[in-house]
């Protein structure tokens, strides 16, 4: 099964795909690491994005969708554009799944990933957005409903 980890920030969606087969995990090339929406005002701008995501997950074969769950108010609460990409990403004709940060703090406590990550080939930015596919995998390897 191959997984993409979603993180989203601000007017940005960094992406880490993960595929796990025959109990081993796989880190695929992937041409992008991240899309960044400057103008979320922009019907043409937001029709790019979805364009542009759905293209990739199609290209590459992504089985599902992980996005990490952001504060909906409050001082942590993740920008509108944000959620705009999240309803984005939810339409696309792939299984989308929303997964605390609490929720990938204990399956990485549970199972740490065997690997050093700057072994992975992947920048810094997108460790946030591995981890929630490793738990993701993790989830579903160990039947734990924790999303």
């Amino acid at each position: 099964m191959r997984v993409c980890g979603v993180e989203l920030k601000g007017g940005e969606a960094i992406i880490s795909l993960l595929s796990y087969e025959g109990e081993t995990y796989n880190v695929p090339d992937c041409r992008q690491k991240s899309f960044a929406i400057s103008n979320s005002e922009s019907t043409e701008t937001m029709r790019d994005f979805h364009f542009a995501f759905g293209k990739l997950i199609e290209d590459y074969r992504v089985d599902e969708i992980v996005i990490i769950q952001r504060e909906q108010k409050g001082k942590g609460a993740g920008s509108v554009t944000s959620f705009k990409l999240e309803a984005l990403i939810q339409v696309l004709p792939v299984p989308v799944s929303i997964v605390s940060p609490v929720a990938i703090k204990e399956q990485l406590k549970r199972n740490p990933p065997q690997v050093d990550f700057e072994g992975l080939e992947l920048k810094r930015f997108q460790k946030s957005a591995f981890e929630a596919a490793y738990a993701f995998h993790n989830m579903t390897i160990y039947k734990t409903d924790e999303e």
